[in-house]
């Protein structure tokens, strides 16, 4: 990244932007901002080119056919792409998590093509759609609390070699492939289904973002109470549920 500035990118609100997920863009800026990070936002729009020189790309969740526009404008663009390959921080949500993936099925019944960024690929589940509080432990190797989230999708996402689970659930349904996992990862691009928004639920993620983009162990310290017991609230009602 720029010595001087963090450059955070939210990548089609037009599209994809459901459930709050505009907060992760919110969230990220101001842990950066706590941290006397100065940082440079753009909310790039579906008509406009994705800049490559990013730090951070966040990805909403998006309607079935808003994520179809959303691939085949992305794929058309290759700025995304082009930003993974250089090594930029991506994090993604429900229909984002499955654009970044090598396939999903869209709107019309089709398979759609994804830009292949995590090896994953979504399917559409007959069953019972899923919707409530997760609660889900993260891959140890990130370091990170246990994730808290919403979740409402009728996906099924099945992770190849090539991807990690990002957590595997104790409570919900995660990647409704019954094998209790949550997301995916590889290397600098995450893919979840929570909403919440997730990142202001699960702050730490946040901040994994910025030391990856940092590329150091730990940040400043910054008051977190306001999240704490947020999450306290939500844990406890996805218990109690």
């Amino acid at each position: 990244m720029s010595t001087s500035q963090l450059r955070v990118i939210w990548v089609y609100p037009d599209l994809l932007s459901t459930y709050g997920d505009q907060g992760n863009v919110l969230v990220v800026e101001r842990r950066a901002r706590q941290r006397g990070l100065a940082v440079e936002r753009h909310d790039v729009r579906s008509d406009q080119p994705v800049p490559t020189s990013g730090d951070i790309y966040l990805i909403g969740g998006g309607e079935d056919r808003p994520q179809r526009l959303a691939a085949e404008r992305l794929r058309r663009d290759g700025g995304l792409a082009r930003a993974a390959d250089n090594g930029a921080i991506l994090f993604s949500v429900c229909a984002g998590y499955q654009i970044l993936g090598h396939e999903f099925i869209n709107d019309l019944g089709r398979r759609e093509p994804g830009l292949g960024l995590l090896d994953v690929v979504s399917v559409r589940g007959t069953g019972e759609r899923c919707v409530g509080d997760v609660l889900a432990d993260i891959d140890g190797s990130l370091r990170l609390p246990p994730l808290t989230g919403f979740e409402n999708h009728q996906g099924i996402t099945q992770l190849g070699q090539g991807a990690r689970p990002f957590a595997r659930v104790r409570l919900g349904n995660g990647n409704g492939t019954g094998d209790g996992t949550e997301g995916a990862w590889s290397g600098t691009v995450f893919g979840t289904y929570m909403h919440g928004p997730v990142l202001a639920r699960n702050p730490q993620i946040a901040d994994l973002l910025l030391r990856l983009t940092l590329d150091v162990e730990a940040l400043p310290p910054v008051d977190d109470r306001w999240y704490d017991a947020l999450r306290a609230e939500r844990m406890a009602a996805a218990q109690a549920a």
